[in-house]
């Protein structure tokens, strides 16, 4: 055989021991779960999300109100989402939405069975991926209690417990939220009581216990790869269902605002990708959130 021959061999057998490579480590990433390399190339990875849900207001009741000083401070320094939407009313139903893609059959507030669906969502996507996931619930009576009500907490705004794939210890209480950011999930929910969400109590209070209770996050997310979602699970049935959404956090680009129709399939699509998930019912048909990131 010639030299030039064996020279064009030996290029060929290179060439497919990479591809043979290549392939290798596409299966052992396939067993491992979804990487954060196939997240999609719209939105960023932030190494922290939290997102806080507030309760039955509409968007022109906080976004330019002097009762909600904080959350137009972080609009101001973050990303103001104008014509994002819920799903329906009532309150439960747009949880379960914004959760898992679906209301799953959810069309009131009524306490329905714990673990009963075992259909995707975003904590069961996570961990399958092995990735962290955790929810704060402010006056839940214990980690993990499945208790309908107590005192001001109501479970009707916690989807988590419908899910038989999401360990209810992950639900935490929000006095388990952490002081050092960087032991948060990947990804959290936070959902205050009756009263800190604006449900029983006005926007001022709710504007004044997320500044309290997250204002020390937001500020650490700007500089930590992180991101604060703020966003509400339906508005006051007079302004159909308009609701503040806002984003805060080091990718965001300051002063920065999208005109676009975003809904909680919308949100929940955007939050699969930045991790590189499946998507979840209506999430599959949904879109991401896209115009406000730096890069």
């Amino acid at each position: 055989m010639s030299g030039r021959n064996v020279y064009h061999r030996s290029r060929a057998l290179v060439a497919s021991a990479l591809a043979f490579t290549a392939a290798a480590v596409g299966l052992w990433t396939g067993f491992g779960g979804s990487s954060t390399a196939h997240a999609a190339a719209a939105v960023p990875t932030p190494d922290h999300v939290v997102v806080v849900v507030f309760e039955n207001h509409a968007y022109s009741q906080v976004i330019g109100s002097s009762s909600a000083p904080y959350i137009n401070s972080l609009k101001t320094g973050g990303a103001n989402l104008s014509q994002s939407y819920a799903e329906t009313h009532p309150s439960q139903p747009n949880y379960f939405a914004l959760f898992s893609g679906s209301t799953q059959g959810i069309t009131d507030d009524s306490c329905y069975t714990p673990g009963f669906s075992s259909a995707p969502n975003l904590a069961s996507e996570l961990i399958a991926a092995g990735k962290t996931w955790g929810s704060y619930n402010e006056t839940l009576p214990s980690q993990g209690s499945t208790t309908c009500s107590s005192g001001k907490y109501a479970r009707k705004h916690n989807p988590w417990f419908g899910f038989s794939n999401v360990p209810t210890s992950s639900a935490r209480t929000f006095a388990q939220f952490p002081t050092d950011y960087s032991t948060l999930p990947q990804v959290s929910f936070v959902v205050p009581n009756l009263c800190s969400d604006m449900h029983d109590c006005s926007v001022s209070s709710g504007d004044t216990w997320l500044k309290n209770n997250l204002g020390a996050y937001a500020t650490w997310a700007k500089t930590h790869n992180s991101l604060l979602v703020v966003t509400f699970d339906e508005d006051n049935r007079l302004s159909g269902n308009r609701i503040p959404t806002v984003l805060y956090g080091q990718q965001v680009t300051a002063g920065s605002s999208s005109s676009t129709t975003f809904n909680h399939y919308d949100l929940l699509r955007t939050l699969e990708d930045m991790h590189g998930l499946p998507h979840a019912g209506n999430a599959a048909s949904a879109k991401d959130i896209t115009g406000i990131w730096t890069s």
